[in-house]
């Protein structure tokens, strides 16, 4: 690389999914994440856990960004689990579509 030229942005790399099959999936910064809020209605509402991006936009709990007034889209929630109703199994109904990195 030349010493005009700049490194790529983390977001964009693709991160590679381990597992038969690989996919490659979207590397997220937490700025990034925190625009998928769910406030603009031109971007997919996500969430973060244990290091993995999660589309909710589809799931009717994560309607404009909030599930039940407890969790706030646009946030990892990684320590937030415990205090749901529901634990981490929820997300398996919900595509990941990333890697959060920091």
């Amino acid at each position: 690389m030349s010493a005009s030229s700049s490194e790529p942005d983390k977001a964009t790399e693709p991160a590679r999914e381990d597992g038969p099959g690989s996919i490659l999936l979207r590397r997220y910064t937490r700025a990034e994440l925190a625009r998928h809020d769910g406030c603009d209605p031109g971007l997919a509402t996500l969430v973060a856990y244990k290091g993995k991006v999660y589309d909710v936009t589809a799931s009717f709990p994560w309607a404009k960004g909030v599930h039940w007034g407890d969790h706030r889209a646009g946030r990892d929630l990684t320590g937030r689990m415990k205090e749901s109703i529901h634990g981490e199994e929820m997300l398996l109904r919900v595509p990941c579509i990333g890697e959060l990195v920091d």
